[in-house]
């Protein structure tokens, strides 16, 4: 009886369907009494934000948020452009990174060079984020971070090829890859949104000379699942067909040392190409010949290399640079920096005669086993013709293979993973504007296929991409141990001194009075030559001596004032008489 009772309380009050709307709408359906069903849920999005490597070769780093956490993949540096006066590097400005600091889960690096690892001491100094890395690769972000007194204060994750790190909500698994240097790898970045594919540098090479082949067959799996965003390198993307192997420029090189059996041979190449160097020391044990290196960082790479078993050197072959005067020439081969015609290089060195130990002949054959990087063919072409002129026999023909991949090795990433959107990046303008027409090519919507600048936020789902903000980004110059305290102003009026000199006008004035107690003085710095300028340095002493005489006649007593009037007088003196415009700087002391 009681149980009836309790029933009969909660029974439900009876519905008059008569009156019941039957329509149905999507976002409200009522019929028949029925509830409204939970609203859609958003689909997750994941922010795609490059602060550099966009529209230049180098300064690569990429930021990846979602859910209030950021994974960021390589941090790499720039070399100065011609126009950047006495500046050393330029990093990434990690403005954005600073500011949201507390989300990084981690730093993840696809491979060792320095356009991808160049820039960690600095980004560490900031962050203090844990680094993941295969081992080659860790190694050489040790050396760096060692010099900077970093080695013990920043976590370091060594992974393999095939692992998976979770980093917070990021699930990041490394890919085998070739490239240039051993133990590349691409990303498959899974987040809540979808698997994002970074490729990293990359080339497909079937053949590589040591090491195994790209791992082809998990792209193809990743692309089965799905793949939401497709991140490839652009280097290449303007040359048509594949990459040669590497095997190709081993035989090569080995062809070199059986035609070139006398004489020592010096081979250039890039200190981070594990490959070769160890084929360069292959064929010269083959033949005899004992091997020097030069150059700071290739004996640090060497060294390091060797310590991990990546290069693997025959007992009693390599010598140092000092040593190589007790062999014969034909029993000598020296591993030397400088294929990119760098001044401070030990190959530049050698070729104005400036190197301490080792002196260019005539029987000598230098072998540059490299590829101009854009913006060094004058550089490279000044060395070569400096090797020419002291005899020697240089050699460049088809010493060089790139590690980057072509149109056809592209396309076949694209066929594997089968992305809904592309993001073009590792290249400059135009070669991402390539990109994106082999995207299109390949079935890819051109509305999702997004060339960015550096700083844009890209948001990503399964529903649509689009750039919904933009964030401070750009680079950073460094000048010796300076940090970002040389900008745009220092550089102009570097500029305008390598270009039309200075002149200096010193005056002494009374204190406290209107009376001009020595000068004006004129020195010149690079503007003209004294001692066949007289009448012009005369001028100009007499010019900056009216515009002084004229400031105390008129009871002007601020310096800023004053120097403002000598300068604008000798300017306009200069240039009447010589149509150049130096930089100008009054002194004025005080007694």
């Amino acid at each position: 009886m009681r149980d009836n009772q309790q029933r009969q309380q909660v029974k439900p009050k009876k519905v008059n369907y008569s009156k019941e709307k039957k329509t149905y709408n999507k976002n409200n359906y009522q019929s028949r009494g029925r509830r409204n069903p939970a609203p859609r849920r958003r689909p997750s999005s994941v922010k795609v934000i490059p602060l550099g490597g966009l529209g230049q070769i180098g300064m690569n780093i990429t930021a990846f948020e979602c859910n209030n956490q950021i994974l960021v993949v390589d941090c790499g540096l720039a070399f100065p452009d011609d126009d950047m006066l006495g500046i050393d590097l330029v990093i990434p400005d990690i403005t954005y990174l600073k500011d949201n600091a507390s989300k990084i889960r981690g730093l993840v690096i696809t491979h060792g060079h320095e356009d991808h690892i160049g820039a960690i001491p600095y980004f560490e100094k900031e962050l203090n984020v844990p680094i993941y890395a295969t081992k080659l690769t860790m190694a050489l972000i040790e050396n760096k971070l060692k010099e900077h007194g970093l080695l013990n204060t920043v976590e370091r994750h060594v992974v393999s090829h095939g692992d998976r790190v979770k980093l917070g909500i990021f699930d990041v698994e490394f890919i085998k890859t070739n490239h240039s240097i051993a133990d590349a790898a691409a990303l498959a970045i899974t987040t809540p949104a979808g698997v994002i594919i970074h490729t990293g540098d990359f080339k497909v090479d079937h053949t590589p000379l040591f090491g195994e082949a790209i791992d082809l067959a998990r792209f193809a799996e990743l692309g089965n699942r799905g793949v939401l965003a497709l991140m490839a390198d652009s280097t290449n993307v303007e040359r048509q067909g594949y990459t040669p192997s590497e095997k190709n420029v081993g035989k090569r090189l080995d062809s070199l040392f059986a035609e070139h059996l006398k004489g020592r041979m010096i081979i250039a190449t890039f200190a981070s190409n594990v490959d070769r160097v160890q084929h360069i020391i292959n064929s010269a044990h083959k033949y005899g010949r004992k091997v020097a290196v030069e150059g700071r960082s290739m004996v640090n790479i060497i060294d390091t290399a060797s310590e991990l078993g990546y290069i693997k050197i025959p007992k009693n072959t390599l010598i140092e640079t000092d040593q190589i005067k007790n062999y014969p020439d034909d029993q000598i081969v020296l591993i030397t920096t400088g294929s990119q015609g760098e001044t401070m290089a030990a190959l530049s060195r050698m070729a104005n005669s400036t190197h301490r130990k080792v002196s260019i002949m005539p029987t000598d054959t230098i072998i540059f086993s490299s590829s101009p990087i854009p913006g060094n063919e004058k550089n490279i072409s000044k060395i070569m013709n400096e090797l020419a002129a002291k005899g020697a026999q240089v050699v460049f023909e088809d010493t060089h293979v790139s590690g980057h991949a072509c149109r056809e090795e592209l396309r076949l990433i694209y066929a594997l993973t089968k992305p809904k959107y592309a993001i073009p990046v590792h290249g400059e303008y135009r070669h991402l504007m390539r990109h994106q027409e082999l995207a299109v090519e390949m079935g890819i919507s051109k509305q999702n296929v997004f060339v960015l600048s550096e700083g844009d936020v890209l948001e990503l789902n399964k529903r649509q991409g689009k750039v919904t903000e933009k964030v401070h980004a750009g680079g950073i110059l460094v000048d010796g141990l300076g940090v970002g305290d040389v900008g745009n102003i220092v550089l102009n009026d570097r500029k305008m001194l390598s270009q039309n000199g200075l002149i200096i006008a010193t005056v002494t004035l009374q204190k406290h009075g209107n009376q001009i107690l020595a000068g004006p003085d004129i020195v010149s710095r690079g503007f003209v030559y004294v001692r066949e300028s007289e009448s012009l340095m005369e001028g100009a002493r007499e010019i900056a001596l009216e515009a002084v005489e004229e400031c105390m006649e008129r009871n002007i007593t601020d310096w800023a004032r004053i120097k403002t009037k000598i300068k604008d007088e000798l300017s306009n003196y200069i240039w009447k008489r010589t149509k150049r415009n130096p930089m100008i700087l009054p002194i004025i002391t005080e007694v």
